[in-house]
């Protein structure tokens, strides 16, 4: 399939598995592809926002997902609000993408929105695609960088920019059903909701408020075949026993490091499943998938004529150029996405061994252990491979003498017995036979859970 701008993405997706039942779901609402098919035919909120500037705030993920297939091609710019995003922060995104019109699932929030800008609440159900015939537009997709704590970055792209890394994935055939532990709203979660949906695909999406255990209920219930999370997603749901419920066909992890513990446990699970990582970012788009059954990549990827993506690994980072590349970051004095060879810097350290690339860790990550530097993921991989770890988290403490020390936080498997004590000493041997002495915690904590951020990504606080 050649995507062609001019086309919208409802119109790619009715073209797509146009013989199969098709349908989006989430944990209130199973809507059939040919229902919405059907409400094209009438008049819709779409309608009255050509050529508009329009951001999506929605509670649901379904309100969001419909609205992309009702606006794109239809409206100048869509922004996909991500649902951390704080009210404090509002002003500022609404008046750099030249915001005109709010359109929501919810009244607004306690957040301010001037008077000039047009709030819109409606059902999912209202947000039906423009008639197929009518003349489309080059819409601009706006999303936001995952893990923004300063003023937002905000990331141009387009429907052919994102579309692009899907193109062997179709080769899947129709009738996939997806699922996806991202939120939609964010690069990861959009990137399987277009693989459904231009794929001739179902997708099951998640809610933030339904337990693990419900949400692979759901996905059992839909017979999911594809369902894709970041590691720490992945350890999460391992730990309820619905996870043997399910029988995907292709399990995939990505946002964080995979280490081969994880890619272990999923294997040993889903033994019929292709299990696969990925690298993508926001800014530069997908630069790999790999589904060999080991932690990291093959050294060979590393090339300006990549399958996928031009890699490069310079100053021990990863950097990536593609088509799939965004435009750029929207707003006055931002930096630029790209260096002059249109390589975007992802930020993530690389290790190269035997052939072979692992990811150390983000660079603005690294603990500083008396002039000496520690990766907190190279800590977790070797604390992960202890039978009895469901998942860790390692992290900084202050220190008076060497500035900072390493210490982790560990959550036991639920099966697991014995003595705790016994039970740290076993993970500090691991650590001392793996790693060198400043990066062995210096304390081990057996904690409950750990807290994993709305991106699916452990939350990395200073301790």
């Amino acid at each position: 399939m050649q995507l062609d701008n001019r086309r919208s993405l409802w119109d790619l997706t009715r073209a797509a598995g146009a013989n199969v039942e098709r349908f989006i779901a989430d944990a209130t609402l199973r809507l059939p592809l040919a229902t919405l098919a059907q409400n094209a035919s009438g008049p819709g909120v779409a309608a009255e926002l050509r050529q508009q500037s329009i951001l999506v705030s929605s509670h649901e993920q379904m309100t969001a997902a419909l609205a992309l297939l009702a606006l794109d091609g239809v409206a100048r710019r869509i922004v996909l609000c991500p649902p951390d995003l704080k009210p404090t922060h509002l002003p500022y995104v609404l008046a750099t993408a030249e915001v005109d019109t709010i359109v929501s699932d919810h009244a607004p929030d306690n957040a301010e929105v001037p008077t000039t800008i047009r709030y819109v609440t409606c059902r999912p159900d209202e947000l039906s695609p423009v008639p197929a015939g009518e003349d489309r537009l080059v819409t601009e997709w706006i999303l936001f960088t995952s893990g923004t704590t300063g003023t937002p970055k905000m990331v141009v792209h387009t429907l052919d920019t994102l579309a692009g890394p899907i193109e062997r994935i179709l080769a899947l055939g129709a009738g996939a059903i997806w699922s996806t532990y991202y939120d939609i709203r964010r690069y990861g979660g959009l990137q399987i909701l277009l693989r459904a949906l231009l794929g001739g695909g179902s997708i099951v999406l998640s809610s933030p408020n339904e337990s693990p255990a419900e949400y692979l209920a759901r996905v059992a219930a839909n017979r999911v075949t594809h369902i894709t999370g970041t590691p720490s997603h992945w350890r999460r749901a391992l730990m309820s026993p619905v996870a043997r419920d399910i029988s995907p066909k292709y399990a995939r992890m990505s946002g964080e490091v995979a280490d081969q513990a994880i890619i272990d446990k999923l294997r040993t699970f889903y033994p019929n499943a292709t299990v696969a990582h990925a690298f993508a970012s926001t800014e530069a788009g997908l630069a790999f998938d790999v589904n060999d059954g080991q932690a990291g990549f093959p050294a060979h990827l590393i090339s300006d004529n990549g399958p996928v993506a031009a890699i490069r690994i310079q100053d021990g980072s990863m950097r990536i150029r593609s088509n799939r590349t965004a435009l750029r970051y929207l707003g006055d004095n931002m930096p630029n996405l790209m260096d002059g060879e249109g390589f975007v810097d992802t930020g993530d350290m690389i290790e190269q061994r035997d052939g072979r690339c692992y990811f150390a860790g983000r660079r603005e990550g690294i603990i500083n252990v008396g002039g000496l530097k520690v990766h907190p993921e190279e800590v977790e991989a070797i604390i992960n491979q202890h039978p009895d770890v469901q998942m860790s988290l390692v992290k900084s403490r202050a220190n008076p003498i060497t500035g900072a020390i390493v210490v982790a936080e560990v959550v036991r498997k639920p099966a697991a017995d014995g003595d705790p004590d016994e039970f740290r000493k076993a993970i500090l041997a691991l650590c001392r036979d793996a790693l060198p002495a400043h990066k062995i915690p210096a304390n081990i904590r057996v904690v409950a859970a750990l807290d994993v951020g709305v991106s699916g990504k452990l939350a990395r606080v200073r301790a």
